[in-house]
């Protein structure tokens, strides 16, 4: 389904839809989903020699995740174990969807919302990027909503550093994947209104982001 691929369907006298056989409209237009390309592009390709790693190595992988969770969720842990825990775990969720899941079921989202609420730059820009990896999983998107990810979203792009600003506005448009988010953001005070004001006064990065949560936002026609 890239467009490439698409275009030479078409141009090749093709009107149905080339895995359903539904037909096309006459003459159909291509219309790029720039949120999707976005999210892409922020993700980090896994190396065919990282696809191939042994169950055992996978394994592992689990394993040291459930430790990394426990030290993340300890109300006993220092800034700095926190902040290293948050550093591998975003390395291990950014390509593995069972650990994603696994964190999201530890009740470890709410310990990163409550780093993103800490002040602590450092730890707010790795535990933002936590979330985002987690937002990938389609089953976690309503879930982070339902946690008061928006509320803190919208406080790191008023006030956040630049790389926090700009993560943030990427997990805004991985969580308008979903329909009923593009209404709740939509409908949260400020929520738009940060992402414009990050689109005018940002650098390039994040009025890059920004512009591509409010494209993705904006298919819901009451935003």
């Amino acid at each position: 389904f890239d467009r490439v691929s698409i275009q030479q369907w078409i141009d090749s006298g093709n009107r149905t839809c080339p895995i359903t056989k539904l037909p096309l409209s006459e003459n159909p237009t291509l219309i790029p989903n720039h949120a999707l390309r976005s999210l892409i592009s922020n993700f980090a390709h896994v190396s065919p020699k990282e696809t191939s790693r042994p169950r055992t190595q996978q394994e592992h992988s689990h394993s040291q995740s459930q430790a990394l969770i426990s030290t993340l969720i300890s109300r006993s842990s220092s800034n700095a174990s926190k902040l290293e825990s948050l550093s591998r775990l975003v390395r291990l969720t950014k390509r593995d969807s069972l650990i994603r899941r696994k964190v999201t079921e530890s009740g470890a989202v709410r310990a990163a919302l409550d780093c993103v609420d800490s002040g602590n730059q450092v730890l707010q820009e790795k535990s933002l990027s936590l979330l985002l990896n987690l937002s990938l999983e389609d089953d976690n998107k309503v879930g982070l909503v339902a946690d008061g990810v928006i509320r803190r979203i919208v406080a790191v792009l008023r006030v956040g550093s630049p790389d926090c600003k700009a993560i943030a506005a990427t997990l805004l448009t991985s969580l308008a994947v979903v329909e009923v988010n593009k209404a709740t953001i939509g409908s949260y005070p400020d929520a738009i209104s940060a992402l414009v004001y990050l689109l005018r006064v940002g650098n390039d990065r994040e009025r890059k982001e920004s512009a591509t949560a409010l494209y993705a936002l904006c298919s819901f026609m009451d935003n």
